[in-house]
């Protein structure tokens, strides 16, 4: 026996050191389940990828065509009451910035009355920069929720959509079912 055999004898009695070929067949082992992590890993990435932009390209023309130009944040209270002494109207208007609207077609908005009472119908108004001002008339309005999405064709009298000025809510008198109550607008808005 050699020196270098002898040494590796004593190692491998004492110090549990194992042989080299042992060593090959782990590492070879390791190297076998490196490679297939690796392949799995590539997989789910590249499945994962694919899978978010056909839902982004798929979407994307779902998204141009419901373009939304929110005008209010949060919910609008308005309280009327129509007994002697009050004015015969009661209005919210909603100041519109500088933007052109023509690229849109729709307001929309959620309405609903409270407990305290129903106006049943509720005068929409919008007027543009050449004081060019039409009118529109929700009718139905009670205790639940209403999602209204009323077209710019509806407005006839505008001409000029390229920047409204205003778009108010209008509770008149003689055309509401009950003279005291509250309702409330949320979510108003242009859309496309």
């Amino acid at each position: 026996m050699t020196r270098d055999e002898i040494y590796d004898h004593l190692a491998q009695v004492y110090l549990g050191k194992r042989k080299k070929g042992e060593d090959k067949k782990t590492e070879n082992r390791f190297n076998a389940w490196l490679l297939i992590n690796i392949l799995i890993t590539v997989i789910i990435f590249a499945s994962a990828f694919y899978g978010l932009t056909a839902f982004f390209t798929h979407n994307n023309s779902l998204l141009k065509d419901n373009v939304i130009y929110s005008l209010h944040r949060g919910v609008v209270t308005m309280d009327y009451r129509f007994d002697e002494g009050y004015p015969p109207v009661k209005s919210f208007a909603l100041s519109i910035p500088g933007i052109d609207t023509s690229s849109y077609s729709n307001l929309e908005f959620s309405i609903r009355a409270r407990e305290e009472g129903t106006p049943g119908i509720v005068k929409v108004v919008i007027k543009n920069i050449r004081n060019e001002e039409s009118a529109f008339y929700v009718q139905g309005v009670d205790y639940k929720w209403q999602e209204i999405v009323i077209p710019f064709t509806e407005f006839q009298k505008i001409t000029d959509w390229s920047q409204v000025t205003d778009v108010s809510f209008v509770l008149e008198a003689w055309n509401v079912d009950k003279r005291k109550g509250l309702i409330l607008i949320d979510n108003i808005g242009f859309s496309s």
